[in-house]
């Protein structure tokens, strides 16, 4: 039998992979894939006007692969292109008022799987879970 040790990395990759295919299910309706939800939830969090090559490191996707989905999205009206004040090789990213109407309407969707997913659990265990979750990244951002 594997350790505690040995188990909690997959456990933690299908859990986190479980729980945004079912947010991705209740988004699909809206017109938006996991992709485009994880942009416009990152734009709206991190503040509307990031430079892509930091965009594509908080999505988790390479610089190459990003671009073809902003241009799909741009073309969908989901987001704008505005060249950099700071510097004229890099673009910024920015909600269009159609993403603003709708990053609501994830959050909403969100909110609603996460109360269904936590509901049995002790708020203390969630807290305590946080924490270790927080070491773990911490620790994975310093390798």
């Amino acid at each position: 039998m594997r350790s505690g040790w040995e188990r909690l990395g997959p456990l933690l990759g299908e859990t986190a992979r479980l729980w945004r295919a079912r947010l991705d299910e209740r988004l699909r309706p809206l017109g938006l894939s996991q992709a485009r939800w994880l942009v416009l939830l990152q734009l709206h969090r991190r503040g509307d006007g990031a430079v892509q090559r930091d965009l594509a490191q908080w999505v988790g996707i390479e610089g190459p692969t990003l671009v073809r989905l902003l241009d799909r999205m741009s073309a969908d009206g989901w987001i704008e292109r505005r060249e950099s004040p700071q510097d004229r090789r890099a673009k910024t990213v920015h909600l269009t008022e159609q993403a603003r109407g709708v990053v609501g309407r994830i959050d909403q969707v969100a909110a609603q799987l996460r109360r269904e997913l936590l509901v049995d659990l002790d708020p203390g265990q969630v807290e305590i879970c946080i924490g270790v979750l927080k070491q773990i990244r911490h620790k994975a951002e310093q390798l």
